[in-house]
């Protein structure tokens, strides 16, 4: 449970094996895995809001250039890089990594359950804004770390 602004409390499950709760994770790859491959409207198909999702990757991949694009979303799938956390509000999920060599960079990513299927979730929501409001707290607590 945490309070967030305004007085209000947030329940949120950590997910693990005893809950058994579907994780995003494997959506997350899979997107991961495009973007690493330059596959933007493959990545984009995967939001809720695929349109808007591609022209932000593709907004994105013009500031910073094809190959740099590339490598940072590579960076998530390097091993030395991972999922730290798993917090489910109903369908709504949030997946805190941990990256960078001293772990030093706490970045969120955020998706919902629609029809069995985890997609990107890039709807604007109640639910959205708590996760993040979870998001900032765990950073809080982990003081070394950078957003991302």
């Amino acid at each position: 449970m945490l309070q967030v602004p305004g007085g209000r409390e947030v329940r949120y499950i950590v997910l693990d094996r005893s809950n058994r709760l579907p994780s995003a994770f494997p959506t997350a790859s899979l997107i991961l895995t495009h973007l690493a491959n330059g596959q933007l409207e493959e990545a984009a198909k995967l939001s809720n809001a695929p349109e808007r999702r591609r022209e932000v990757f593709q907004d994105y991949r013009t500031q910073v250039g094809d190959e740099e694009f590339r490598r940072i979303y590579a960076r998530y799938l390097d091993p030395r890089n991972r999922v730290t956390a798993e917090i489910a509000i109903g369908p709504h999920r949030l997946l805190v990594w941990t990256l960078g060599e001293a772990g030093d960079t706490i970045v969120g990513q955020y998706y919902v359950q629609v029809d069995g299927r985890f997609v990107m979730d890039d709807v604007p929501s109640e639910t959205r804004r708590d996760l993040r409001h979870v998001l900032e707290s765990y950073r809080k607590v982990r003081p070394s770390a950078r957003k991302g």
